[in-house]
């Protein structure tokens, strides 16, 4: 029997709390995976709704040389001056193959890595990233679209799809589990099929 993917989250001061339940709860319950949380010191963070997240890990890359997959949580914290650095984490990540995720404010990360470079991407609005950064590689393919995008193993969605981006996310890591996937993504769109 295969062994468990393996799906590290990352996240930050602020983070935001809406972005990653669906994700990683789907991922443990329905896809067997194993999820872990990770903060860039390992110390605890609080969250907008003023949860306090104790981490399983840092950010260190070496230390997470098991992660198939690592999904970049949104927080304002990702937007300022100086933000948190886990560009060796990511590059890790991509460079074994896994999927690179990041959602909201957590695709600016994946931006200062250069891993949005010839990947076709998406985030909070074409104006809101290129307003943190202008001259990001890649900014020519940024899809300005309310729902995540794939391309390869890069996963991004904007802050207020965290149901595709759950859902994309899980196809990028489990290709083969078309039925699963379609169950998902159909429980998901049942919630707006008749909301108004």
């Amino acid at each position: 029997m295969a062994a468990a993917k393996t799906i590290g989250f990352v996240f930050v001061q602020g983070y935001a709390d809406w972005e990653y339940g669906l994700l990683a709860a789907s991922a443990v319950e329905w896809f067997g995976a194993k999820a872990f949380s990770l903060t860039p010191d390992g110390k605890p963070v609080i969250g907008i709704s003023g949860f306090t997240l104790t981490p399983d890990r840092s950010t260190d890359a070496a230390a997470n040389a098991d992660l198939n997959a690592i999904a970049v949580i949104g927080s304002d914290s990702w937007a300022v001056e100086t933000p948190p650095d886990v560009s060796a984490l990511l590059k890790s990540v991509a460079e074994r193959g896994g999927v690179v995720g990041g959602i909201c404010a957590g695709t600016l990360a994946l931006a200062r890595s250069g891993l949005l470079q010839g990947q076709k991407h998406t985030s909070n609005g074409r104006d809101w990233i290129l307003g943190h950064l202008p001259n990001y590689a890649g900014a020519d393919l940024y899809q300005d679209v309310p729902h995540a995008v794939a391309d390869d193993r890069i996963v991004t969605a904007p802050g207020s799809a965290p149901g595709t981006f759950a859902v994309t996310f899980l196809e990028a890591l489990f290709p083969d589990q078309k039925q699963q996937l379609a169950e998902m993504r159909a429980l998901i769109s049942r919630e707006y099929a008749g909301s108004s």
